[in-house]
């Protein structure tokens, strides 16, 4: 399956009073890595919902906090495509400091129509569903977010 990773410095901002990464950053890197993911593929998140009325909302969300990240640490941020079902997306995430893995979790994500008449769950396109079946590394970027 298509994977893809890239390094974050830590901010200041995401750390609570003891200076440990306060938890909800830690899904909100998910969330990013998973656009940027469809970015590096050429297929914006942005792009489906303009274009096709296609979202990926959340259904499912799971992180294990292994050890503590501190302000300035510099992390890579390994996402790789789960399980996938004709309508839905697991997206596995792991995150690295000096090589060693801190935190792993995933997100489930619906292939989602939205319409005039509201939103509902559609079968994942077999163009789509080979794109993210592909084997390889996307491009990598290095950036601090």
């Amino acid at each position: 399956m298509r994977e893809n990773e890239y390094e974050i410095i830590v901010e200041f901002g995401e750390t609570d009073g003891a200076g440990i990464v306060y938890f909800p950053n830690y899904l909100k890197w998910f969330d990013n890595a998973t656009h940027r993911f469809f970015r590096e593929m050429n297929l914006p998140l942005s792009q489906l919902t303009k274009e096709k009325n296609i979202i990926l909302p959340l259904i499912d969300v799971r992180c294990t906090f292994e050890k503590p990240l501190h302000d300035e640490e510099r992390i890579v941020l390994k996402t790789s495509v789960g399980k996938m079902s004709a309508k839905t997306i697991q997206f596995n995430h792991e995150i690295y400091l000096d090589g060693e893995r801190v935190s792993n979790g995933y997100e489930l994500r619906g292939w989602v129509f939205k319409g005039d008449d509201g939103i509902s769950a559609q079968p994942i396109p077999k163009e789509i569903r080979e794109l993210l079946s592909c084997d390889g590394v996307i491009e990598k970027e290095r950036s601090a977010i």
